[in-house]
């Protein structure tokens, strides 16, 4: 309201006000990282309000500032506390300033891409309806550059302002796409033709009924709205990395396959990592530095002895099926890594824990399991004992300790799970939460060859080259020759280091 009035000073100021208050509740939260969650799903209100303010009057950095203030907290903290030796110092960390920002663009030598979905209150049948209405991006360039794209996602339009100094990408067709941003999204996955096997899951997505699209069309919607606002920015040497940090849906989008006008996949042109936020990037960095090269082990996992699981509730349990292609995607990796891979009886979750503290590198080729309500009851499958029931939960890897430099889950959804302020709650937080710098992990159900392809692949590559996302990219392209549609290549994600 003191906005609208033109008393932007007093609006910038109350909005400050609350968002220390908020943060404050928090650190009275203490170790609770579900409650530290919570709190922003319900309170973000005043730092999306203030991103808005704050571009409004052309105060493009410190609306950055304010965007990365509201991502991951809680992940922060508890990063921040595996690399603290004092547990007081957990409450203090502050989220970056603009300096900070350029900084860890520059420290990374990566272009750093970040997306803020701005909502706002409508009047809608004599009541106030809730909808995304602007997209915001982000660009940061290790030379310390910012840019900022607006895009007018309620008018489906990408919307252009030269006044105040933030310009924008104006698309050739108005009206480039109908859907929300999330049907847009889940469209693209559709037409993909993708699923995976899911142990919780929200009732509203259950019921969405699939959408055949032409997948084409929807990943090239996708890039004219995510990318090619920015293109120009983006660097023209494919080696070098560009990194995105999505929000919300964006979560689930799958950067690789996004294609331009002239049908080319975004992953021919850039190599591609995904974080959750700024500052748990800096921190991933922080994380492999203290890592080092404390050990060479590799921990290499494939097709266990399946556990038995009720996929839908109040049905009988079934044993999971066996997945022969991921045995043989560990046999062919292993020699790779000079280990021998833990094979179907062997590899019990017991055992499993045992040396995932041990090992440099993770490579586990086996089911994942969703959970899209809490997101740590997310798991992957592993040989049940007397001594447990053979599902490593999001959960149980939370509380451990592991000093690998890479963790590859070779399985199906291990880069989804609850969505949330605090970025995807599931596999792939719950292993940076526990020391672990990089973490491959996919978003949809793999197949079994076009996986095994591209894992060896991916390790060949690695072998001669150290960079893990220009690995990754390589084994992308090499798969796309073999297997040209995108669900069979684009799954994975790089994320953290």
């Amino acid at each position: 309201m003191q906005f609208t009035s033109g008393q932007v000073s007093a609006a910038i100021t109350n909005l400050r006000e609350s968002i220390e208050r908020l943060e404050s509740l928090r650190t009275r939260l203490g170790d609770n990282d579900a409650y530290k969650v919570s709190i922003f799903e319900t309170q973000n209100t005043p730092y999306i309000n203030l991103q808005n303010i704050l571009i409004a009057q052309n105060q493009v950095e410190a609306a950055l500032e304010i965007a990365e203030r509201g991502r991951t907290r809680a992940l922060v903290e508890l990063l921040s506390q595996g690399l603290s030796s004092r547990q007081t110092e957990v409450s203090t960390i502050t989220p970056p300033n603009i300096e900070q920002i350029k900084q860890i663009a520059k420290a990374h030598q990566a272009t750093i891409v970040a997306y803020s979905i701005i909502a706002e209150n409508f009047p809608e049948q004599n009541r106030l309806a809730t909808k995304e209405s602007t997209l915001l991006i982000w660009v940061v360039k290790p030379s310390g550059e910012i840019a900022l794209r607006q895009v007018d996602i309620l008018r489906n339009r990408v919307s252009r302002d030269e006044n105040n100094g933030i310009s924008a990408f104006s698309p050739k067709k108005p009206g480039f796409w109908t859907n929300s941003l999330e049907e847009l999204v889940l469209s693209s996955r559709d037409s993909i033709g993708v699923r995976g096997i899911v142990v919780v899951e929200d009732a509203q997505t259950a019921n969405q009924p699939s959408q055949e699209t032409d997948s084409t069309q929807s990943l090239q919607q996708l890039h004219q709205l995510l990318i090619e606002p920015i293109a120009h920015l983006l660097p023209t040497n494919p080696n070098e990395h560009v990194i995105f940090i999505p929000q919300g849906e964006l979560f689930l989008v799958p950067f690789p396959a996004l294609q331009d006008n002239s049908g080319k996949y975004l992953i021919e042109k850039h190599t591609i990592l995904t974080a959750p936020s700024i500052q748990v990037l800096d921190l991933t960095r922080k994380q492999r530095n203290r890592i080092g090269d404390r050990s060479s082990h590799s921990l290499v996992v494939g097709n266990p002895t399946m556990p038995t699981v009720s996929l839908v509730p109040g049905e009988q349990p079934q044993q999971l099926s066996s997945l022969p292609g991921a045995q043989r995607e560990a046999q062919a990796i292993a020699p790779l890594l000079n280990t021998q891979p833990l094979i179907g009886n062997q590899a019990t979750e017991t055992r499993i824990k045992q040396q995932l503290g041990k090992a440099s590198i993770i490579h586990l080729a086996t089911h994942g399991l969703l959970d899209e309500i809490r997101g740590l009851g997310s798991a992957i499958a592993l040989t049940p004992s007397e001594q447990d029931d053979g599902l490593l939960t999001a959960e149980e890897i939370l509380d451990l300790q592991l000093n690998a430099q890479l963790v590859v889950l070779s399985a199906c959804d291990t880069g989804r799970g609850r969505i949330t302020g605090d970025g995807v709650v599931g596999l792939s937080r719950s292993f940076i939460s526990a020391g672990v710098p990089s973490v491959i992990v996919s978003l949809w159900q793999v197949p079994d060859a076009p996986t095994a392809s591209l894992m060896t692949q991916f390790y060949q590559s690695l072998s001669s080259n150290p960079d893990k996302a220009q690995a990754l990219r390589s084994a992308m392209l090499a798969t796309m020759k073999q297997h040209p549609e995108p669900k069979n290549w684009a799954a994975f994600t790089l994320i953290g280091n």
